[in-house]
Parts: structure tokens; C-alpha cells; sequence
């Protein structure tokens, strides 16, 4: 029988779904449902199977990355959440760090907490930082904690008391106290969540899990119904922040882990194609209609990040912008993301300059040119000014496009207020989106002390391609590679990642005369049993899982750590030293210098990896390739070279032979725009190779 492995992405603007077998590829796009989410996926998995002449029966199993949480987060659409905290630490959330994004900005205010103050109850009891019991947990005080939360209509409660992270004997206790009068109620348990010290971060962690946690049990519900309705008895798998996947059981237990799980997919994307291309630097470059993201994989590995935040105004991934979300201490892909996608909305502020973002249009009623109501200008109704887009259809003909309504909302909202031609305000947007989105990709290469140049682009998403070769120009990037379904690829990403569970578990020493390596070892040798164990209820053997190490490290006084990997399972005095040495070298690398100061283990993290017994990415890949009809068209690539007529081709065309720019190569799912003096083949894989010199 005929298998399929389906990848799904949902973003803002459109949701994306492939299927692979065999190494042939079928996709379908199209614009999500805000409203619904479930419908577009619905929707188009039923497309992608009938246009393949297959049924539900004929999927093997199913990948899924969203943005639920995050929209979640964002809009503030959560579930009523409580906590339940030990006495003396109800306002820890208000507290939390004393940072901020905005330095000098007298009026910014920190986000409003997920739990308003009156729905935080403390309860007597407390524990050392050892664990050992200083006062004993007031049941009392426990029964009132819940029966007030109860009245108030509370459906999902956060348990973080002092000092959990040494002993969860408490919690539990008051899990079970919660569970006799409430059954159904939503808990999550920092211990269980987080079982790492300093208070905000676990408080914040677990607060954020019970936010969203009955929010996604019911998504996740709804699209497993969705999919057995559908015929579809394969596995559900979702897609984490760090790059692997997880069962939509867990997901349900631990929705923290999923709030990247979007774009993670793409950079895992661009870190298995890597290693196929034999290219060890990387840049993913991720467009989208809402967003644009940048990541690394450095050393042929993919950058992670112990914490974040989501929920604010942006999200850089740099260390200095810390206080303008909700901290989530759960490792992810070091992500940079800017509100500059295809449907960023231009607008003019009131100091008379253009700017971009981050408000975008949306799926509905998206761009002007969509013709579905939209009459603000966007990134994608300037592209289609300047020549870069097809004229009269995107997505295979099936997204008409009015190229008069782009023109008349451009001069309206822009050129006519700012006295400027159209081109002249097209291009203007244009470059203003490129400064926004080189913004993201500085913050995870020059701002962490690496020089963009030394790294290859790979661009993706619907308007990656566009931009890539204007973006790479600016940071004297000379080679940009077009994955093949560039539109989809983060959809694709999702197919090749492996079944991924994260642990962690403090360990709080100096390093290297304050700790015994039996002390890390013996940590080490309790964390790898449960990952073990976990992964064989899934199907893998101890053969079959691949483990990797690190540490959170920091200079004493510090208030924040690096990742640094352990170099193996049994460690000796010799390997402690050899971790101190890796953790000035990478302070060094990330901050300008190294100090002399006392080095401290924070925490022992542990990634454990299921294998599958077929490699996850095909030797080859086939995909039917939509010639556009047209031969050429006018393009404006900037006031030195002007509007030129510009060859428009398809991927396969550039398989026949080299060319050289000006070039649009039109695809089902995304446009290359490829300018004057760039050349461009394609490999054996299908991907565009793009040089364009220094």
C-alpha cells in the first residue's frame, strides 16, 4: 500500500501541507482560517490526498507545527488560569527580572501578568533549597487556596512552591488535594514542568503552561477527531521549539514546548539539507505573510537557546532584550523573528517616514491585490508593483491576483501622502522590509559575534526567495540556496525531524573544585534512564536513541547562563576542566571576554533523540514543476539599473542549464527574484544555487 508522511504548518496567512513518498512530493497551499484553523487543514490535506489518488488510509503518519500558543499568548486568549504558590511569593510574577527592552523609555510598562493577582493563592509550607522540609505543607490552607479558585470559574491552575525543583513532595500533595474535590481541572506542576531553581523563571514557565494548556488540549482533540473522520489512523506528532517532535499526548502535558514549532521546523529543514549539501554555516532565512525569522546551524549543528520570551512587542533572540514577555525556560532554536512577512501592512508615521509592520493583513482579508476586500498596502502589493510577482495569479492559478487594486492602495497610503512615484515608493517599501528582516538576521550572527558573510543563505517561505538575494547583498553573503517547494519548506522541515523529549535537572556546584564528576555522572545516569524509558514506550530501542548533553554554565554572579556540551556519559576531573575551558571559550565568542572569575554548573539538560530505522529525508526528491505561461515581464531592480524586461522561468528550465540574472523564476508556492550579475544552476537534489560574488 501507498504511505504518505504529511507534514502540516499552519501559519498567520497561509497553512501548508505536503506529503512524501518515496521521494515524491505533493503539496498543497492555502489561506488558513483564523477562525478555525482546522478548517484550512482539513480542507487541505482532503485536496492533497484526492489530487494525489489517495485516502486517509494510505497516510503513515502525521507531523504538525502552529502558532496556537503563540496566538494564544499574543491576543491574550488563554484559559482562566489560578496559581497556587508558597506564602510570601504571590506577586514573584510582577517582580520577576529587573530588565527591560527599552532602556530609557519612562512611559513602557511590563506585560500585564496571565494570572491577575487575586487569583494567586499562597499556602503555608516551605522548603530548603536541599529539598529538606523547613515547614510542613497547612492542608488548611490548601482547601481554601482551591475552593476559592472554584468559585471564581477557574478551569486550569499552575502549583509552584519555593523550592520545588529539590522536592515535588508538596505539589504533589496539593495536586492531589486539587484532583479530590475538582477532577477535571487542568493542572501543571512545576516540578513536573520545570524542575530547575530560580523561582520567576519556573513560576513564569508553569503559569504559561496552564495558560495555554486547555487551549491546545482542545485543538489537539479537535484535529485528531478531524483526521479519524478523515479515514486517518496514523500517529499524531508535534512539532518543538528545539527541532524534534513529540506524541500529541505529551504536547497536551507540556504545550510549552510547541510555541516555536513553526519556524524550528524550517531551520531543522535547513540543517538536514546542509548536511546533504556538505554546507556547515548556515543561514535560514524564513519569510512568511506575517513574519520573517533567522536562525543559524553553526558547525553543522543548529543554535539552541535555555529561555525566551514570547508574548511581547518582538522577538529578537538576543540576550540583552529581556522583560518585554513572558520568560519560558524550555529550550528552543535560537530563532530572531521580525513583523515583516508578505502581508506587513506599510503605513507612514508621524514623523512622515515609511515604515513596515508589524501589523499585517492577515489570511483574511490579506493584500490588496488578493481583491478580497483588503485596501491596505502591503509587502506583497509592492513586490507585485515592482514586476517580482506574476501579474495575474500565484499558488498554481489558484489565488487570483488584481494587480490595479496593489497599485491604487500603494499611491493612496503611500506615494500620494509621501509626493512620490509609484516605483519610487514600491522600492522604497521594499528596502525598508529588507532593513527590518537583516535586523533578524544580525541578531543571530554579527550581534552574537559571527560575521554573516562566512555563512550560506538558505531562503524559504512564500517571500523569502524574493528578498533573499537583496538581503544577501547587504551582508556580502555570496551564496544563496533555494530549497525545492521553497513556499512550503518549514511543512517539509516537518518530515525530516526525529521524536525529541527534553530534560533538565539542577545541579547547582563550582566548577571544577567544588563538584565530584560521580555527582554529574550519577545525575546524568538517572536523567538518561527516564529518556530511555520514555522512548521505548514509543518504539525505540536503546540502539535506536541518540543522546546530547549540555550544561547551563556561567561566570559566578551572572544571572544568566550559555550552553555548553558535555563531551560525554562517564565523565572524569580531566573532562570537568575541559568543560570550564569550552565555557570561557564560548563567553569569549558570545560576549567580547573571558574572566577569571569562579565558573558554576547551573544545570544538567539532556535531549534524547529517537532514530527511525529509515533515514527521515529521501536520497532524492521529485515534485512537478508549474511552468508559468508567461516569457517575460518588466522588473525594476533599483534606481541604478531601472525597469528591465526580466526572462521568467521555472525551476526546471534552470536544470537544463546555467543562467544568468535578471531572472523570476515562478514557482506553485513561491517567486526567486534573481537580479543583474547573479548566476544560478540547480544540483541533483532540485535545489536553485544562487552565486552573486562579493
Amino acid at each position: 500500500m501507498t504511505e504518505y508522511r504529511i507534514g502540516i504548518d499552519v501559519g498567520g496567512t497561509f497553512t501548508d501541507v505536503v506529503g512524501l513518498k518515496d521521494g515524491q512530493l505533493v503539496r498543497k497551499k492555502l489561506r488558513s482560517t483564523p477562525h478555525d484553523f482546522g478548517e484550512a487543514i482539513s480542507e487541505g490535506l482532503t485536496l492533497l490526498l484526492e489530487g494525489a489518488d489517495a485516502s486517509g488510509k494510505n497516510v503513515r503518519e502525521v507531523i504538525h507545527g502552529t502558532t496556537i500558543v503563540t496566538n494564544a499568548l499574543i491576543e491574550k486568549k488563554g484559559a482562566r488560569t489560578g496559581l497556587i504558590t508558597t506564602k510570601g511569593f504571590r506577586d514573584i510574577l510582577e517582580i520577576g527580572r529587573l530588565r527591560t527592552p527599552r532602556l530609557y523609555d519612562l512611559t513602557w510598562r511590563k506585560p500585564v501578568p496571565l494570572v491577575p493577582r487575586e487569583l494567586r493563592r499562597e499556602v503555608d509550607e516551605r522548603l530548603t533549597t536541599e529539598g529538606d522540609v523547613f515547614r510542613e505543607l497547612d492542608e488548611k490552607s490548601v482547601h481554601e487556596a482551591v475552593e476559592f479558585l472554584a468559585q471564581r470559574g477557574i478551569n486550569s491552575i499552575a502549583i509552584c512552591l519555593i523550592n520545588s525543583f529539590a522536592n515535588g513532595n508538596h505539589e504533589t500533595r496539593v495536586a492531589e488535594i486539587i484532583r479530590e474535590s475538582n477532577p477535571d481541572m487542568s493542572l501543571s506542576i512545576s516540578h513536573e514542568v520545570l524542575p530547575e531553581m530560580r523561582e520567576y523563571e519556573r513560576t513564569s514557565t508553569t503559569v504559561v503552561n496552564a495558560y495555554v494548556r486547555p487551549i491546545v488540549d482542545t485543538y489537539i482533540s479537535s484535529m485528531e477527531k478531524k483526521l479519524q473522520e478523515m479515514g486517518v489512523d496514523a500517529p499524531l506528532q508535534i512539532m518543538q521549539s528545539s527541532g524534534g517532535t513529540m506524541s500529541a499526548a505529551t504536547s497536551r502535558e507540556k504545550p510549552i514546548f510547541m510555541v516555536e514549532s513553526g519556524p524550528a521546523a524550517g531551520v531543522m529543514g535547513c540543517l538536514h539539507l546542509g548536511r546533504k549539501l556538505g554546507h556547515k554555516e548556515i543561514i535560514s532565512f524564513d519569510m512568511g505573510g506575517t513574519t520573517a525569522k533567522a536562525g543559524t546551524i553553526q558547525d553543522g549543528g543548529a543554535d539552541y537557546s535555555s529561555e525566551y520570551e514570547v508574548g511581547g512587542e518582538l522577538h529578537m533572540g538576543h540576550h540583552l532584550l529581556r522583560g518585554g514577555g513572558y520568560m519560558l525556560r524550555v529550550p528552543s532554536i535560537g530563532i530572531a523573528e521580525v513583523g515583516a512577512g508578505g502581508g506587513s501592512i506599510l503605513w507612514i508615521d508621524d514623523g512622515g517616514v515609511l515604515q513596515v509592520g508589524p501589523q499585517s493583513a492577515g489570511a483574511d482579508p490579506g493584500p490588496a491585490c488578493y481583491g478580497a476586500g483588503g485596501d491596505l498596502a502591503t509587502i506583497t502589493d509592492a513586490n507585485l508593483a515592482l514586476g517580482y510577482l506574476n501579474p495575474e495569479q500565484l499558488v498554481g492559478g489558484e489565488l487570483s491576483i488584481d494587480p490595479k487594486a496593489a497599485k491604487i492602495a500603494i499611491e493612496k497610503h503611500i506615494a500620494g501622502p509621501l509626493k512620490m512615484d509609484l516605483t519610487e515608493a514600491a522600492y522604497g517599501a521594499y528596502l525598508v522590509a529588507n532593513s527590518r528582516m537583516i535586523r533578524a538576521v544580525r541578531a543571530v550572527t554579527s550581534e552574537r559575534g559571527r560575521n554573516p558573510a562566512e555563512f550560506v543563505m538558505y531562503a524559504f517561505g512564500g517571500g523569502g526567495p524574493a528578498h533573499a538575494l537583496s538581503i544577501a547583498a547587504d551582508l556580502d553573503i555570496t551564496q544563496v540556496v533555494i530549497p525545492p517547494a521553497p513556499g512550503l519548506f518549514s511543512a517539509l522541515g516537518l518530515l525530516f525531524t526525529d521524536v525529541e523529549h527534553q530534560y533538565v535537572q539542577t545541579l547547582w556546584r563550582d566548577v571544577p573544585d567544588g563538584i565530584d564528576p560521580s555527582e554529574v555522572n550519577n545525575t546524568m545516569q538517572g536523567m538518561r534512564q527516564d529518556a530511555l524509558a520514555m522512548l521505548d514506550e514509543e518504539g525505540f530501542t536503546e540502539d535506536q536513541v541518540k543522546l546530547l548533553w549540555q550544561a547551563d554554565m556561567r561566570y559566578h554572579g551572572q544571572q544568566y547562563e550559555l550552553l555548553v556540551g558535555i563531551p560525554s556519559e562517564a565523565l572524569t576531573s580531566g573532562d570537568i576542566n575541559d568543560l570550564v575551558e569550552s565555557f570561557h571559550s564560548e563567553h569569549l565568542r558570545t560576549f567580547g571576554y573571558r574572566s577569571e572569575e569562579q565558573v558554576q554548573l547551573v544545570n544538567i539538560r539532556l535531549s534524547a533523540r529517537g532514530l527511525p530505522n529509515e533515514p527521515r529525508m529521501p536520497d532524492h526528491l521529485a515534485l512537478s514543476d508549474r511552468l508559468t505561461a508567461q516569457k517575460s515581464r518588466q522588473a525594476y531592480f533599483g534606481p541604478s539599473e531601472g525597469w528591465i524586461e526580466t526572462t521568467i522561468v521555472g525551476r526546471a528550465k534552470l536544470a537544463e542549464k546555467p543562467m544568468e540574472g535578471p531572472i523570476i523564476m515562478e514557482e506553485y508556492d513561491a517567486t526567486t527574484v534573481i537580479p543583474p550579475g547573479a548566476k544560478a544552476h540547480t544540483d541533483d537534489w532540485g535545489n536553485v544555487i544562487i552565486e552573486r560574488g562579493r
